[in-house]
């Protein structure tokens, strides 16, 4: 890749090529439990602009510009009051929709509230996760995917923050190879002690540990497949001459995947531009049993993640927890067992933004190929105003169901159909996908 397609796709600034072409979509820019606080009201700082994000008295959501258009205060420290947030500089107040309400410290039967407006974006909540739109024009409909349409008893929502680059975020997910390395553990746990964690319970249609599948069977066959949202990725590991293990995930373009975490729950994330040199991600885990423990799966990543901004407590920093005996006798990584922690070390080792210039890229690496072609052809669309993958109305989207993601033992012989199989065996069993 040339060092002018790097910039291309990694840039996210206004005016950027790939920053124009993601403003087009809806971006995650906090979870509902943020603004549960005393004060609702958050900065946010998506692709290089300061915005901020609050809830008025009466329960609506407002995005907008940081700085004040009188004189350009920082409204995130704002007093929620009489139905918006008012400026503590001169307390002129603004509701959700950036109208002016007040200039108090004009003169009686001034007019100049009328004349005003702070710039605003809309904000819509999903699954626990709050999407704001600052593109031009009409924003994308969301698809009627399962983690979008499940009843909230089903989903559970959590972000992190790692310090990369959001492209190379992204591509740790669309690369079924590493997990056999990288994700790998010397020893099978307890799979029934496997809640909320991924690669730790057992695949579907099996008693086989998925660590057991990932170290023993660590040469994958990997096929990618357009679809209507993006790309399916499905990875192919031979048991035996009776079984294969199947696991497929999905990309959604044009920033989030969609993978399984365990056989009656999936992972829906996305990874969120706070500027050229860090990100945001944001999941949200949709199950089709059991309604989710959100309790012990929130606690679960508060062992990692540190409140109120979500930030790991390891990294670069303290390099990673990394413990020479721990990578000798229990993982392959010395970097504990949270997975997280792995994909964290991967995506930030490689550099703020990543140098494609320097890559040799194998055969496995082809779901990372098809997607940045899909990007790039995306970004000219977009330099002309023309649609691209994705930018979908309300018909499109009832169209974009599931999709499947599914990891599991099947026959060998007949693993294109396991798939399918399996998916409609786990929604037909399942109080609301059914």
């Amino acid at each position: 890749m040339s060092p002018e397609q790097n910039e291309r796709i990694t840039r996210v600034g206004p005016g950027t090529p790939a920053g124009t072409l993601l403003r087009q979509y809806w971006q995650p820019v906090a979870l509902v439990d943020e603004l549960e606080a005393e004060r609702p009201i958050r900065p946010v700082k998506l692709m290089g602009q300061d915005f901020i994000l609050f809830r008025d008295e009466q329960g609506r959501y407002g995005f907008m510009d940081r700085d004040c258009p009188h004189r350009g205060a920082d409204l995130a420290f704002g007093r929620l009051e009489d139905g918006g947030v008012r400026c503590l500089f001169h307390g002129w107040l603004f509701d959700v929709e950036g109208a002016c309400l007040e200039t108090p410290a004009e003169p009686e039967g001034s007019k100049l509230a009328q004349r005003v407006r702070q710039k605003s974006y809309p904000v819509v909540e999903k699954s626990g996760v709050l999407f704001a739109y600052i593109g031009e024009g009409e924003p994308p409909a969301f698809p009627h995917f399962d983690c979008f349409v499940a009843p909230s008893e089903y989903t559970f929502a959590f972000k992190g923050y790692l310090d990369c680059n959001w492209l190379q975020a992204l591509e740790v997910g669309i690369d079924p190879a590493h997990a056999s390395y990288l994700h790998r553990f010397f020893e099978d746990g307890d799979t029934e002690a496997s809640y909320g964690k991924q690669f730790r319970g057992a695949s579907a249609d099996s008693s086989l540990p998925i660590t057991k599948v990932l170290r023993e069977y660590d040469r994958p066959e990997i096929k990618v497949d357009p679809a209507d949202y993006g790309l399916r990725l499905t990875a192919l590991r031979r048991v035996d001459g009776d079984n294969t293990h199947v696991r497929v995930t999905n990309l959604v373009f044009p920033q989030a995947f969609i993978i399984p975490m365990s056989s009656e729950m999936t992972i829906a994330q996305w990874h969120v531009p706070t500027d050229d040199g860090g990100c945001y991600w944001y999941a949200i885990f949709t199950s089709f049993g059991q309604p989710v423990n959100k309790q012990q799966m929130r606690a679960q990543r508060l062992e990692l993640y540190e409140l109120p901004d979500y930030m790991p407590r390891v990294g670069r920093f303290n390099n990673y927890g990394y413990d020479a005996r721990e990578q000798a006798t229990q993982t392959y990584t010395g970097m504990g067992h949270d997975i997280n922690v792995h994909d964290q070390w991967a995506v930030e080792s490689q550099g703020r933004i990543q140098d494609r210039t320097r890559e040799h890229l194998g055969s496995t690496d082809k779901g990372i190929v098809a997607y940045r072609r899909l990007l790039l052809d995306a970004i000219d669309h977009a330099e002309k105003g023309e649609r691209a993958l994705m930018m979908i109305d309300e018909t499109q989207a009832g169209t974009l169901t599931g999709p499947p993601s599914i990891d599991g033992i099947g026959p060998g012989d007949t693993w294109s159909d396991y798939w399918k199989v399996a998916d409609q065996k786990r929604r037909k069993s399942s109080q609301w996908a059914a």
